[in-house]
Protein backbone atom coordinates (compact mmCIF):
# COMPACT_ATOMS: atom_id res chain seq x y z
CA UNK A 1 0.00 0.00 0.00
CA UNK A 2 1.33 3.29 -1.36
CA UNK A 3 0.57 6.58 0.81
CA UNK A 4 1.99 10.00 -0.53
CA UNK A 5 2.98 12.56 2.45
CA UNK A 6 4.15 16.34 2.51
CA UNK A 7 7.79 16.65 3.93
CA UNK A 8 8.44 20.00 4.88
CA UNK A 9 12.64 20.90 4.76
CA UNK A 10 14.11 23.82 6.10
CA UNK A 11 16.96 25.02 3.84
CA UNK A 12 20.05 26.40 5.39
CA UNK A 13 21.42 28.71 2.66
CA UNK A 14 23.86 31.75 3.36
CA UNK A 15 22.73 35.48 2.33
CA UNK A 16 24.53 34.83 -1.37
CA UNK A 17 22.82 31.69 -1.86
CA UNK A 18 19.24 33.53 -1.21
CA UNK A 19 19.90 35.64 -3.29
CA UNK A 20 20.45 32.93 -5.68
CA UNK A 21 16.73 31.36 -5.03
CA UNK A 22 15.50 35.11 -4.64
CA UNK A 23 16.59 35.59 -8.62
CA UNK A 24 14.92 31.87 -9.33
CA UNK A 25 11.67 32.24 -7.88
CA UNK A 26 11.11 36.18 -9.04
CA UNK A 27 12.05 34.60 -12.47
CA UNK A 28 9.71 31.78 -12.51
CA UNK A 29 6.87 33.80 -11.28
CA UNK A 30 7.18 36.28 -14.02
CA UNK A 31 7.22 33.54 -16.19
CA UNK A 32 3.98 32.13 -15.14
CA UNK A 33 2.49 35.92 -15.27
CA UNK A 34 3.60 36.04 -18.78
CA UNK A 35 2.74 32.37 -20.00
CA UNK A 36 -1.12 33.49 -18.06
CA UNK A 37 -0.90 36.57 -20.62
CA UNK A 38 -0.36 34.41 -23.20
CA UNK A 39 -2.76 31.99 -22.38
CA UNK A 40 -5.41 34.79 -22.28
CA UNK A 41 -4.98 36.22 -26.25
CA UNK A 42 -5.21 32.36 -27.36
CA UNK A 43 -8.68 32.31 -26.31
CA UNK A 44 -8.03 31.84 -22.69
CA UNK A 45 -6.76 27.97 -23.95
CA UNK A 46 -5.89 25.18 -21.06
CA UNK A 47 -4.03 23.34 -23.73
CA UNK A 48 -0.49 22.81 -22.54
CA UNK A 49 0.84 21.57 -26.18
CA UNK A 50 -0.63 24.96 -28.11
CA UNK A 51 0.63 27.07 -24.82
CA UNK A 52 4.33 25.08 -25.05
CA UNK A 53 4.57 26.49 -29.04
CA UNK A 54 3.95 30.00 -28.08
CA UNK A 55 5.94 30.57 -25.24
CA UNK A 56 8.18 27.73 -24.95
CA UNK A 57 11.74 29.80 -26.76
CA UNK A 58 10.44 32.87 -24.74
CA UNK A 59 10.64 31.59 -21.47
CA UNK A 60 13.98 30.01 -21.85
CA UNK A 61 15.80 33.58 -23.54
CA UNK A 62 13.88 36.04 -21.42
CA UNK A 63 13.53 34.51 -18.41
CA UNK A 64 16.63 32.07 -18.23
CA UNK A 65 14.45 29.13 -17.18
CA UNK A 66 15.73 25.66 -17.87
CA UNK A 67 14.49 23.32 -20.16
CA UNK A 68 12.15 21.36 -17.79
CA UNK A 69 11.46 24.32 -15.64
CA UNK A 70 10.08 25.74 -18.72
CA UNK A 71 7.95 22.93 -18.59
CA UNK A 72 6.54 23.07 -15.38
CA UNK A 73 5.67 26.70 -16.42
CA UNK A 74 3.26 25.47 -19.52
CA UNK A 75 1.57 23.09 -17.57
CA UNK A 76 1.00 25.00 -14.20
CA UNK A 77 -0.45 27.78 -16.26
CA UNK A 78 -2.33 25.20 -18.58
CA UNK A 79 -3.76 23.47 -15.39
CA UNK A 80 -5.12 26.99 -13.79
CA UNK A 81 -6.61 27.57 -16.83
CA UNK A 82 -8.90 24.33 -16.73
CA UNK A 83 -9.31 25.08 -12.92
CA UNK A 84 -11.03 28.53 -14.02
CA UNK A 85 -12.80 27.18 -16.86
CA UNK A 86 -14.35 24.52 -14.46
CA UNK A 87 -15.16 27.34 -12.12
CA UNK A 88 -17.24 29.13 -14.99
CA UNK A 89 -19.25 25.72 -16.09
CA UNK A 90 -20.10 25.35 -12.19
CA UNK A 91 -21.11 28.69 -11.95
CA UNK A 92 -23.12 28.59 -15.26
CA UNK A 93 -25.39 25.71 -13.68
CA UNK A 94 -25.76 26.91 -10.84
CA UNK A 95 -26.79 30.26 -12.00
CA UNK A 96 -29.50 27.85 -14.08
CA UNK A 97 -30.66 26.35 -11.27
CA UNK A 98 -30.99 29.51 -9.02
CA UNK A 99 -28.27 29.24 -6.65
CA UNK A 100 -26.90 32.35 -7.39
CA UNK A 101 -27.32 35.27 -9.35
CA UNK A 102 -23.43 36.00 -9.19
CA UNK A 103 -21.41 35.24 -11.99
CA UNK A 104 -18.13 33.74 -12.36
CA UNK A 105 -15.22 36.83 -13.39
CA UNK A 106 -12.28 34.49 -12.88
CA UNK A 107 -11.30 34.73 -16.43
CA UNK A 108 -12.65 38.39 -17.51
CA UNK A 109 -8.81 38.89 -16.89
CA UNK A 110 -5.75 36.52 -17.12
CA UNK A 111 -5.13 35.19 -13.86
CA UNK A 112 -2.56 36.95 -11.94
CA UNK A 113 0.30 34.84 -9.73
CA UNK A 114 1.52 36.45 -6.98
CA UNK A 115 3.61 33.77 -4.65
CA UNK A 116 6.97 33.13 -5.00
CA UNK A 117 6.54 29.15 -5.09
CA UNK A 118 8.27 27.43 -7.65
CA UNK A 119 8.03 23.16 -8.82
CA UNK A 120 10.98 21.13 -9.05
CA UNK A 121 10.99 18.03 -10.94
CA UNK A 122 12.91 14.98 -9.23
CA UNK A 123 16.43 14.44 -11.05
CA UNK A 124 15.57 16.83 -13.18
CA UNK A 125 15.83 20.34 -10.83
CA UNK A 126 16.73 18.66 -7.78
CA UNK A 127 18.32 15.80 -6.27
CA UNK A 128 19.24 14.02 -2.82
CA UNK A 129 23.02 14.23 -1.84
CA UNK A 130 25.04 12.04 1.22
CA UNK A 131 24.90 13.82 4.59
CA UNK A 132 21.60 15.38 4.66
CA UNK A 133 21.65 17.75 1.58
CA UNK A 134 19.63 18.51 -1.53
CA UNK A 135 21.39 19.95 -5.03
CA UNK A 136 18.45 22.26 -6.09
CA UNK A 137 18.74 24.02 -9.99
CA UNK A 138 18.75 27.89 -9.65
CA UNK A 139 19.19 30.44 -12.96
CA UNK A 140 22.89 30.09 -12.55
CA UNK A 141 23.24 26.42 -11.87
CA UNK A 142 22.92 23.79 -8.91
CA UNK A 143 22.94 25.04 -5.51
CA UNK A 144 23.75 21.98 -2.75
CA UNK A 145 22.15 22.89 0.74
CA UNK A 146 21.74 21.26 3.91
CA UNK A 147 18.00 20.92 5.03
CA UNK A 148 16.48 20.08 8.20
CA UNK A 149 12.86 18.65 8.91
CA UNK A 150 10.67 16.21 10.84
CA UNK A 151 12.96 12.71 12.39
CA UNK A 152 10.64 10.54 10.88
CA UNK A 153 10.47 12.42 6.71
CA UNK A 154 14.50 12.85 7.61
CA UNK A 155 15.07 8.75 8.02
CA UNK A 156 12.17 8.23 5.15
CA UNK A 157 14.71 10.31 2.80
CA UNK A 158 17.72 8.50 4.23
CA UNK A 159 16.32 5.44 3.29
CA UNK A 160 15.78 5.55 0.18
CA UNK A 161 12.01 6.64 0.17
CA UNK A 162 10.56 7.43 -3.09
CA UNK A 163 10.09 10.99 -4.29
CA UNK A 164 7.88 13.13 -6.30
CA UNK A 165 7.97 16.37 -7.21
CA UNK A 166 8.97 19.30 -4.91
CA UNK A 167 7.77 23.16 -4.58
CA UNK A 168 10.39 26.15 -3.33
CA UNK A 169 8.29 27.94 -1.05
CA UNK A 170 9.48 31.15 0.35
CA UNK A 171 8.12 32.41 4.09
CA UNK A 172 8.31 36.55 4.17
CA UNK A 173 7.69 36.45 7.39
CA UNK A 174 11.09 34.48 8.51
CA UNK A 175 12.61 35.16 5.69
CA UNK A 176 13.55 31.80 4.80
CA UNK A 177 13.02 29.15 2.27
CA UNK A 178 11.28 25.75 2.39
CA UNK A 179 11.48 22.70 0.44
CA UNK A 180 8.39 20.67 0.25
CA UNK A 181 8.72 17.42 -0.85
CA UNK A 182 5.95 14.37 -1.73
CA UNK A 183 7.41 11.47 -0.23
CA UNK A 184 6.11 8.14 -1.33
CA UNK A 185 5.87 6.13 1.93
CA UNK A 186 5.33 2.10 1.12
CA UNK A 187 3.09 0.59 3.85
CA UNK A 188 1.94 -2.86 4.15
CA UNK A 189 -1.13 -4.20 2.56
CA UNK A 190 -3.99 -3.32 5.17
CA UNK A 191 -5.81 -6.81 5.81
CA UNK A 192 -9.82 -6.99 8.12
CA UNK A 193 -8.18 -9.11 10.78
CA UNK A 194 -6.20 -5.79 11.40
CA UNK A 195 -8.84 -3.41 12.05
CA UNK A 196 -10.94 -5.02 14.44
CA UNK A 197 -12.76 -2.01 15.53
CA UNK A 198 -14.93 -0.23 13.43
CA UNK A 199 -15.80 3.54 13.98
CA UNK A 200 -18.22 5.68 12.61
CA UNK A 201 -17.68 9.71 12.32
CA UNK A 202 -20.60 12.19 11.47
CA UNK A 203 -18.98 15.49 10.75
CA UNK A 204 -21.21 18.85 11.40
CA UNK A 205 -20.78 22.31 12.15
CA UNK A 206 -21.67 22.57 15.84
CA UNK A 207 -19.81 19.29 16.46
CA UNK A 208 -16.85 19.17 13.92
CA UNK A 209 -17.20 15.44 14.46
CA UNK A 210 -19.11 12.74 16.62
CA UNK A 211 -17.32 9.17 16.53
CA UNK A 212 -19.19 5.95 17.65
CA UNK A 213 -17.51 2.77 18.01
CA UNK A 214 -18.93 -0.57 17.50
CA UNK A 215 -17.11 -1.54 20.64
CA UNK A 216 -19.55 1.38 22.84
CA UNK A 217 -16.48 4.12 22.71
CA UNK A 218 -17.92 7.39 21.56
CA UNK A 219 -16.50 10.85 21.12
CA UNK A 220 -17.87 14.72 20.66
CA UNK A 221 -15.75 17.44 18.98
CA UNK A 222 -17.02 20.67 19.77
CA UNK A 223 -16.71 23.24 17.52
CA UNK A 224 -17.74 26.10 19.51
CA UNK A 225 -14.34 27.49 19.62
CA UNK A 226 -13.06 27.26 16.19
CA UNK A 227 -16.46 28.68 15.47
CA UNK A 228 -15.72 32.06 17.90
CA UNK A 229 -12.44 32.47 16.41
CA UNK A 230 -13.84 32.66 12.84
CA UNK A 231 -16.33 34.87 13.72
CA UNK A 232 -13.57 37.30 14.96
CA UNK A 233 -11.79 36.94 12.02
CA UNK A 234 -15.43 38.07 10.08
CA UNK A 235 -15.46 40.64 11.88
CA UNK A 236 -12.30 42.03 11.38
CA UNK A 237 -12.53 41.38 7.77
CA UNK A 238 -15.82 43.05 7.49
CA UNK A 239 -13.93 46.26 9.13
CA UNK A 240 -11.35 46.64 6.81
CA UNK A 241 -13.01 46.08 3.56
CA UNK A 242 -15.15 49.05 4.79
CA UNK A 243 -12.35 51.55 5.30
CA UNK A 244 -10.95 50.12 1.30
CA UNK A 245 -7.02 51.88 2.33
CA UNK A 246 -3.85 50.27 0.68
CA UNK A 247 -2.72 49.44 4.18
CA UNK A 248 -6.39 47.39 5.12
CA UNK A 249 -5.59 45.43 2.09
CA UNK A 250 -2.73 44.47 2.96
CA UNK A 251 -3.65 43.32 6.24
CA UNK A 252 -6.91 41.34 4.95
CA UNK A 253 -4.25 39.12 2.74
CA UNK A 254 -1.81 38.89 5.60
CA UNK A 255 -5.59 37.97 7.88
CA UNK A 256 -6.95 35.16 5.00
CA UNK A 257 -3.57 33.73 5.85
CA UNK A 258 -3.75 33.63 9.40
CA UNK A 259 -7.40 32.34 9.49
CA UNK A 260 -6.52 29.31 6.33
CA UNK A 261 -3.71 28.32 8.86
CA UNK A 262 -5.57 28.04 11.92
CA UNK A 263 -8.58 26.09 10.38
CA UNK A 264 -5.83 24.18 8.81
CA UNK A 265 -4.31 23.51 12.19
CA UNK A 266 -7.47 23.19 14.12
CA UNK A 267 -8.42 19.92 11.51
CA UNK A 268 -4.81 18.48 11.89
CA UNK A 269 -5.40 18.44 15.86
CA UNK A 270 -8.65 16.85 16.03
CA UNK A 271 -8.02 14.51 13.29
CA UNK A 272 -4.50 13.18 14.84
CA UNK A 273 -7.13 12.91 18.55
CA UNK A 274 -9.67 11.20 16.95
CA UNK A 275 -7.09 8.52 15.38
CA UNK A 276 -5.67 8.31 19.10
CA UNK A 277 -8.49 8.03 20.58
CA UNK A 278 -9.75 4.65 18.46
CA UNK A 279 -6.30 2.88 17.02
CA UNK A 280 -6.56 0.10 14.16
CA UNK A 281 -9.91 1.11 13.52
CA UNK A 282 -11.81 0.82 10.11
CA UNK A 283 -13.09 4.24 10.14
CA UNK A 284 -16.55 5.13 7.97
CA UNK A 285 -16.71 8.82 6.64
CA UNK A 286 -19.80 9.71 5.06
CA UNK A 287 -19.66 10.62 1.37
CA UNK A 288 -20.34 14.62 1.17
CA UNK A 289 -20.06 15.22 -2.53
CA UNK A 290 -22.12 18.28 -3.53
CA UNK A 291 -23.82 18.39 -0.28
CA UNK A 292 -23.46 22.15 -0.89
CA UNK A 293 -25.68 22.33 -4.01
CA UNK A 294 -28.35 19.67 -2.39
CA UNK A 295 -28.69 22.05 0.63
CA UNK A 296 -27.64 25.30 -0.16
CA UNK A 297 -31.19 26.17 -1.85
CA UNK A 298 -31.66 29.68 -3.41
CA UNK A 299 -29.67 33.14 -2.06
CA UNK A 300 -32.34 35.22 -0.73
CA UNK A 301 -30.79 39.40 -0.81
CA UNK A 302 -33.49 39.95 1.67
CA UNK A 303 -31.78 37.43 4.64
CA UNK A 304 -31.94 38.45 8.09
CA UNK A 305 -28.73 39.12 9.61
CA UNK A 306 -28.77 35.83 11.93
CA UNK A 307 -29.55 34.19 8.07
CA UNK A 308 -26.45 35.87 6.68
CA UNK A 309 -24.59 34.70 9.61
CA UNK A 310 -25.67 30.94 9.02
CA UNK A 311 -24.92 30.97 5.42
CA UNK A 312 -21.14 32.44 5.92
CA UNK A 313 -20.65 29.61 8.85
CA UNK A 314 -21.96 26.84 6.13
CA UNK A 315 -19.64 28.59 3.47
CA UNK A 316 -16.29 28.22 5.98
CA UNK A 317 -17.14 24.71 7.27
CA UNK A 318 -14.46 22.85 5.89
CA UNK A 319 -15.73 19.28 6.31
CA UNK A 320 -13.75 18.16 3.45
CA UNK A 321 -10.27 18.62 4.63
CA UNK A 322 -11.15 17.20 8.11
CA UNK A 323 -12.35 13.56 6.19
CA UNK A 324 -8.90 14.12 3.69
CA UNK A 325 -6.73 14.79 7.31
CA UNK A 326 -8.44 11.39 8.53
CA UNK A 327 -7.58 9.48 5.60
CA UNK A 328 -4.24 10.14 5.03
CA UNK A 329 -3.28 10.22 8.67
CA UNK A 330 -5.37 6.83 9.21
CA UNK A 331 -2.68 4.18 7.10
CA UNK A 332 0.31 6.41 9.17
CA UNK A 333 -1.45 5.32 12.49
CA UNK A 334 -2.62 1.79 11.88
CA UNK A 335 -6.11 2.24 11.08
CA UNK A 336 -7.75 2.88 7.49
CA UNK A 337 -10.56 5.25 6.43
CA UNK A 338 -13.52 4.13 3.84
CA UNK A 339 -16.42 6.53 2.96
CA UNK A 340 -20.00 5.57 3.14
CA UNK A 341 -23.56 6.47 1.47
CA UNK A 342 -24.35 9.49 3.66
CA UNK A 343 -28.36 8.87 3.06
CA UNK A 344 -30.61 9.59 5.73
CA UNK A 345 -27.95 9.35 8.08
CA UNK A 346 -29.09 11.39 10.71
CA UNK A 347 -32.77 10.02 10.12
CA UNK A 348 -32.91 6.72 9.97
CA UNK A 349 -33.99 5.38 13.68
CA UNK A 350 -30.68 2.75 14.60
CA UNK A 351 -32.99 0.46 16.29
CA UNK A 352 -36.27 0.06 14.05
CA UNK A 353 -34.57 1.72 10.72
CA UNK A 354 -37.67 3.99 10.20
CA UNK A 355 -35.98 7.07 8.50
CA UNK A 356 -38.32 10.06 7.96
CA UNK A 357 -37.24 13.85 8.61
CA UNK A 358 -40.20 13.82 11.28
CA UNK A 359 -37.26 12.14 13.43
CA UNK A 360 -35.21 15.39 13.91
CA UNK A 361 -38.37 17.60 15.50
CA UNK A 362 -37.40 21.08 14.37
CA UNK A 363 -34.78 19.74 13.01
CA UNK A 364 -32.56 20.05 15.72
CA UNK A 365 -29.56 17.75 18.06
CA UNK A 366 -32.58 16.08 19.49
CA UNK A 367 -33.74 12.76 17.36
CA UNK A 368 -36.82 11.08 18.18
CA UNK A 369 -37.89 8.39 16.51
CA UNK A 370 -41.97 8.69 15.26
CA UNK A 371 -42.32 4.62 15.53
CA UNK A 372 -41.21 3.18 18.24
CA UNK A 373 -39.87 6.66 20.18
CA UNK A 374 -36.57 5.79 20.06
CA UNK A 375 -34.92 8.99 21.27
CA UNK A 376 -30.96 10.38 21.21
CA UNK A 377 -28.60 12.88 19.86
CA UNK A 378 -28.99 13.06 16.18
CA UNK A 379 -25.14 13.58 15.39
CA UNK A 380 -24.59 10.14 18.18
CA UNK A 381 -27.17 8.27 15.63
CA UNK A 382 -25.80 9.26 12.56
CA UNK A 383 -22.39 8.36 14.06
CA UNK A 384 -24.02 4.84 14.55
CA UNK A 385 -25.84 4.46 11.38
CA UNK A 386 -22.41 5.56 9.60
CA UNK A 387 -20.62 2.69 12.05
CA UNK A 388 -23.15 -0.27 10.74
CA UNK A 389 -22.49 0.73 7.26
CA UNK A 390 -19.04 1.15 7.54
CA UNK A 391 -19.44 -2.27 9.86
CA UNK A 392 -21.12 -3.72 6.32
CA UNK A 393 -18.47 -2.68 4.18
CA UNK A 394 -15.97 -4.60 6.51
CA UNK A 395 -17.91 -8.01 6.37
CA UNK A 396 -17.90 -7.70 2.88
CA UNK A 397 -14.45 -7.14 2.75
CA UNK A 398 -13.55 -10.34 5.25
CA UNK A 399 -16.04 -12.60 2.68
CA UNK A 400 -14.97 -11.00 -0.53
CA UNK A 401 -11.35 -10.60 0.42
CA UNK A 402 -11.36 -6.81 -1.79
CA UNK A 403 -12.19 -3.57 0.37
CA UNK A 404 -14.76 -1.44 -1.53
CA UNK A 405 -17.78 1.08 -0.41
CA UNK A 406 -21.07 -0.02 -1.23
CA UNK A 407 -22.22 1.20 -4.60
CA UNK A 408 -23.38 4.63 -4.32
CA UNK A 409 -25.90 6.18 -7.75
CA UNK A 410 -23.97 8.95 -10.09
CA UNK A 411 -26.04 12.22 -11.07
CA UNK A 412 -27.80 11.39 -14.63
CA UNK A 413 -27.01 7.45 -14.15
CA UNK A 414 -29.86 4.79 -14.02
CA UNK A 415 -30.87 4.02 -10.64
CA UNK A 416 -30.71 0.38 -11.26
CA UNK A 417 -27.43 0.44 -12.29
CA UNK A 418 -24.22 -1.00 -9.89
CA UNK A 419 -20.95 0.60 -9.23
CA UNK A 420 -17.84 -0.68 -11.40
CA UNK A 421 -17.00 -4.61 -10.46
CA UNK A 422 -20.27 -5.12 -8.31
CA UNK A 423 -23.68 -6.71 -9.19
CA UNK A 424 -25.68 -4.95 -6.84
CA UNK A 425 -28.26 -2.01 -7.78
CA UNK A 426 -28.60 1.11 -5.80
CA UNK A 427 -32.14 0.22 -4.02
CA UNK A 428 -30.18 -3.16 -2.82
CA UNK A 429 -27.66 -1.04 -0.89
CA UNK A 430 -30.24 1.16 0.38
CA UNK A 431 -32.57 -1.63 1.52
CA UNK A 432 -29.81 -3.51 3.17
CA UNK A 433 -29.06 -0.41 5.28
CA UNK A 434 -32.68 -0.03 6.18
CA UNK A 435 -32.27 -3.01 7.68
CA UNK A 436 -29.08 -2.56 10.17
CA UNK A 437 -29.57 -2.72 13.70
CA UNK A 438 -27.80 -0.99 16.43
CA UNK A 439 -27.78 -3.90 18.82
CA UNK A 440 -27.17 -2.73 22.52
CA UNK A 441 -25.72 -6.09 23.49
CA UNK A 442 -22.87 -5.35 21.58
CA UNK A 443 -22.19 -1.96 23.02
CA UNK A 444 -21.97 -2.23 27.08
CA UNK A 445 -21.59 0.79 27.96
CA UNK A 446 -24.73 2.20 26.58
Amino acid sequence: MRVTVSAKLKLRHTPGQKEALDAVTLAYRDALNFASEKAFEMNKTSSAPKLHQAVYETLRERFGLGAQMACTVEKQVAATYKAQWTKLKQNIKAREAGFTKKRYKGLDSAPKFVSRTLEYQHGRDYSWKPGQKVSIGTLGGRLVLEYEGYAKHLDAIAAGCETGAAKLYYQRSKKQYFLIVALNLELPDPQPTGHPHVVGVDVGQRYHFVAQSNQGGTMFQAGGRARHTKDRFARARRSLQRKGTRSAKRRLVALSGRERRFIANWNHRIAKELLTRFPQSLIGLEDLTNIRDRTEGRSNPHASRKAKRGKRRRSQWSFAELQTFVAYKAPLMGSMAVKVHAHHTSQSCPKCGHASKANRPGAGLEFVCEVCGYRGHADLVAARNIALRTLLVRQDWMSTGALSMRPDRPQNADPQAGSAGRDVSYDEVKAAYAELRWSTDTSPRL
